[in-house]
């Protein structure tokens, strides 16, 4: 799925940049002096957890280890708010919503047994991030951003074998390009989300649970901002 992603966007930064460096004349030469301007984001993510396992063994003398062993393509949309600092600065709040799953593995150590479950995960999140840009040539602009974000599940179910918190923060880092377009910017981006909470609930003793000791979040996110 990183594979797919990297490519996907290779390929709408090289399209979309054969086009613009045709144009003699700059698209919309005043966008970047706005003081602040809105916008929206679609794209889909991934979601990921990094697990660590506990090596517990339940009354059976069975020793349960997890994996997510693939990805399973989400979809994200969000609001995005741009405030301009400077020249190459921005500050940007993008208030987002990502439906998304994950797909567990369970699998006993001893007799090879396995078990397979879904966790369905759909987070709103508050990503807080400044944006550097570098010069514009001609009518695109390439960009990097930092931030940080919370985010919260607000239908979190609790009859799934696996249970995870409502609510996570972290960081974020993400490269884009800015295309300017007659009438609007055009912006693929790719993001990092690398999450700091403990997501793991231990409220519910049975031996998927007691399999592991930690789990952190990940997410990769590809997006096209319209600006």
């Amino acid at each position: 799925m990183k594979k797919i992603f990297f490519l996907f966007f290779a390929l709408s930064v090289l399209s979309i940049s054969a086009y613009g460096q045709r144009q003699k004349l700059q698209n919309r030469p005043y966008a970047d002096h706005k003081i602040f301007h809105l916008g929206f984001m679609v794209g889909m993510h991934t979601q990921d957890l990094v697990l660590t396992q506990s090596g517990h063994m339940n009354e059976n003398g069975e020793v349960w280890f997890s994996e997510i062993p693939s990805y399973s393509p989400g979809f994200s949309v969000g609001i995005i708010t741009d405030l301009y600092l400077n020249r190459f600065m921005n500050l940007r709040a993008i208030p987002t919503l990502h439906l998304g799953s994950k797909d567990f593995v369970f699998k006993e150590q001893g007799s090879g047994e396995e078990f397979k479950t879904g966790v369905r995960s759909n987070y709103i999140t508050l990503p807080v991030q400044v944006k550097l840009a570098a010069s514009r040539i001609n009518n695109c602009r390439p960009y990097l951003t930092v931030g940080a974000y919370g985010s919260i599940e607000p239908t979190s179910r609790k009859n799934q074998p696996v249970l995870l918190k409502p609510y996570d923060y972290g960081i974020e880092i993400g490269v884009g390009c800015d295309f300017y377009l007659p009438y609007f910017k055009f912006c693929p981006e790719l993001k990092f989300c690398i999450g700091l909470n403990e997501m793991l609930k231990k409220e519910r003793p049975d031996k998927y649970s007691l399999a592991l000791a930690k789990a952190t979040q990940r997410m990769i996110v590809l997006s096209f901002n319209f600006e």
